[in-house]
């Protein structure tokens, strides 16, 4: 046995300390919770030299498993962390991957999949992988994280299919405990052996294919030969098990137990929840009931045989999944045990219940529950547990309707002229008379940006709005159920899919209002996105702008994905200090630049594109006002405002109008823009004599601020000059 040390650790602290060990080569991620700490871990650790990680941080999950597939396919070893809609999003990639047989690692901290959103824990999303070739462990303990995490790459190699180490995420992920962990990496190492790859990717002088296209035979037969992989993972699980508890002391099975020996009534369940169970077995075998537990470390390739063989003794069997396969009767744990039974000839009583889902908590007088509704022959084969009646919400309005008239109060007036569009009106004074769709019962924290700039947004516009808000701080603060803060109708879609989404909706509108089918009238279509949601959400929002449809788009920038606990977006500056672009000898925060994404859309050949500031609000009220007439009448418009996050720019919420304008006036953030291609710069600070160095706004910012120190001279020096490039781009234009 090799020497190790100990470790109070959470799962994804330990996941980041096996990467580490192990020595990968690249990490290409997307932060989601609660997987996200994986690559936080890692990123600190690059950038304290700890470890030579290539880490890249995609624009979405999708992208994110296309890196890791590329750098498998280039012979890498290659690692990567998700969860939930995460998952999903990314999941047609991943039959790519074992398809063409190439290894990697990916830790799946479990969460609910959306929607309705949620963030919490339980087992929807990797019952996904089942049919995707994908090899799949499952820990039930920190300890089992930083096992599996070293035995998963070494099977991964052994067989050319890519593994999932999954655990629950907010228990197992961010719960701390004690572990043990090898104390040389160097061992670790040696255990799982040396990279080989059979048909080496840049061996140039014998090029290959990879991902040819294939009809039958040969498409059956390489899904043949996945199976046959699996079978192979099958047979060498216990060989793997058993050298792994020679070198590390701690020996594993396909599956554990508890009392199951004898048990009369066996509960069968994955992951945090064994350890629960495990109390209820002891509580109730002292009062002379003969009860057990089973839980698998293994869900591909699934040990059929050997839970079978574990539940031999039992007369009733409850399984008990975190997740529904929908109209089966039960979760994917319940039918594949159902099966593998049926298979044996086992006589068993077998029930199911699905529980915990929405990170539910389980407790101990849970488990005892559940083995008392087993154990009663009155009970049904498959039920919910712990769902409750609740009470009937009263159908009312929160709030009186918004109405045309209590909204067109003429406070600002837009009208189409020989010279263009031009607006009257649009007064600080003026517009407070318009209704605020928002109400002040919202989350945000004190000096949020994202309620400031939505309401100068809407404050200008006096036609009914309809609001789409994909996923991000701005969504979650508005509606925990079942309140709402928005006085006009409201819908949620996720990051990637908010601007296709609001196009269906739009369409929809004008074809019933074309049949008669609900009121004539101009209604203004806009989505709201942050948080780094024209990141995920870019190509989507891209095809909403090619196709035309009459609808705008606004971004409010805070320049990072705040609602996961501030990691870096592609609109964080270059330098600043984030929980996946950390500060250290090795690292200085973000690597490349911010994005444009003004510009990124303007060759989109919109109507309209803006960028405004909460801290020239006449402006920010006449663009709104513009980018309404232009999404009802002409197509896409889209508009863009800084907005500010006290909590994660680390400065103060009371100061955040004179941060947003000193970005402005360092020509970060540039006043524009663009009508039908023509240019028109609407603040020039160079003329005005504001004109500041980009970084006299860095040294406001608790991210930046480090810029200003001599050692980061020379990246402060970069980011000005690309400042100064983006802004003399847009002075040539106009």
């Amino acid at each position: 046995m090799k020497e190790q040390k100990a470790a109070f650790a959470s799962g994804n602290e330990i996941a980041a300390v096996a990467v580490r060990q192990i020595g990968y080569d690249l990490m290409g991620y997307y932060p989601i919770t609660p997987s996200t700490q994986i690559a936080e871990n890692l990123d600190l650790m690059r950038a304290e030299g700890k470890t030579d990680l290539i880490m890249i941080a995609a624009e979405g999950e999708h992208s994110a498993a296309g890196i890791c597939y590329g750098a498998s396919v280039g012979g890498g070893r290659v690692f990567n962390a998700t969860s939930a809609n995460g998952l999903l999003y990314a999941l047609e990639q991943f039959p790519v991957q074992s398809g063409t047989r190439y290894p990697m690692v990916m830790n799946v901290a479990c969460r609910t999949v959306s929607g309705p959103l949620s963030i919490k824990g339980d087992h929807s999303d990797i019952m996904y992988m089942l049919n995707t070739g994908w090899l799949i462990l499952f820990a039930h303990t920190v300890q089992e994280v930083y096992d599996f995490n070293i035995m998963a790459l070494r099977l991964s190699e052994s067989v050319n299919l890519p593994a999932v180490v999954a655990f629950d995420g907010f228990f197992t992920s961010h719960q701390k405990r004690r572990c043990m962990c090898f104390a040389e990496d160097s061992d670790v190492r040696a255990f799982i052996g040396e990279k080989k790859e059979t048909y080496p990717f840049f061996d140039i002088e014998h090029p290959v294919t990879v991902g040819s296209y294939m009809n039958e035979p040969d498409l059956i037969n390489n899904r043949y030969q996945i199976h046959q992989a699996m079978e192979d993972a099958r047979c060498g699980l216990s060989k793997l098990f058993a050298e792994y508890g020679e070198f590390s002391g701690r020996l594993y099975h396909e599956w554990e137990g508890y009392c199951q020996e004898d048990a009369k009534t066996i509960l069968i369940l994955l992951g945090s929840s064994y350890d629960t169970a495990l109390e209820a077995v002891d509580v109730l075998r002292q009062s002379g009931k003969k009860v057990g537990v089973v839980t698998l470390h293994v869900l591909r390739p699934f040990p059929a045989d050997e839970i079978c063989e574990a539940c031999m003794s039992a007369e009733r069997i409850l399984i008990a999944d975190r997740q529904d396969s929908y109209g089966a009767g039960g979760g994917n744990l319940s039918l594949e045990i159902r099966a593998a039974l049926q298979k044996k000839g086992c006589s068993v009583k077998v029930k199911s219940l699905v529980y915990g889902l929405g990170g539910k908590d389980f407790y101990v007088e849970d488990a005892i529950r559940m083995f008392e509704w087993a154990e009663r022959d009155d009970t049904p084969d498959f039920e919910y547990y712990g769902i409750s009646a609740g009470t009937a919400l009263e159908e009312r309005d929160f709030f009186a309707p918004l109405t045309r008239d209590k909204t067109a109060v003429g406070a600002t007036r837009v009208e189409e002229t020989e010279s263009g569009i031009t607006v009257s009106g649009g007064t600080l004074n003026a517009t407070a008379a318009v209704p605020k769709r928002l109400a002040p019962g919202h989350g945000a924290c004190p000096g949020c940006g994202i309620p400031v700039n939505l309401n100068l947004l809407l404050r200008a516009i006096e036609d009914p709005v309809v609001l789409l808000f994909q996923t991000g701080c701005g969504m979650i603060v508005t509606t925990p159920y079942p309140k709402t803060s928005f006085k006009v109708p409201y819908l949620h879609n996720l990051f990637q899919n908010g601007a296709a989404t609001l196009s269906g909706l739009a369409e929809i509108c004008y074809r019933k209002q074309k049949k008669g089918e609900i009121p004539p009238g101009d209604i203004v279509f806009i989505m709201v996105s942050g948080d780094g949601g024209l990141d995920i959400g870019m190509g989507s929002a891209i095809g909403t702008a090619l196709r035309g449809h009459r609808l705008l788009l606004f971004e409010y920038d805070n320049g990072g994905y705040m609602n996961t606990g501030y990691q870096l977006s592609y609109s964080t500056p270059m330098g600043a200090r984030s929980s996946t672009s950390h500060l250290g000898k090795n690292q200085y925060g973000k690597t490349f630049f911010h994005k444009d994404m003004p510009q990124i859309m303007a060759a989109a050949n919109i109507p309209y594109v803006a960028t405004a500031a909460e801290s020239n609000p006449p402006d920010f009220i006449k663009k709104a006002a513009k980018a309404a007439w232009y999404a009802k009448n002409e197509g896409v418009a889209y508009l863009k405002a800084l907005s500010a996050c006290p909590l994660n720019w680390n400065d103060r919420p009371d100061k955040e109008r004179d941060v947003i304008g000193a970005a402005v006036d360092c020509c970060f953030f540039p006043l524009y823009e663009v009508e039908h291609g023509k240019t028109s710069l609407n603040y020039d600070p160079e003329k005005t004599g504001k004109k500041i160095p980009v970084v006299d706004w860095l040294s406001m910012m608790g991210r930046t601020k480090h810029l200003c120190r001599e050692e980061y001279q020379e990246i402060a020096q970069e980011l000005q000059k690309e400042v100064d490039r983006r802004f003399q781009c847009i002075k040539e234009k106009v």
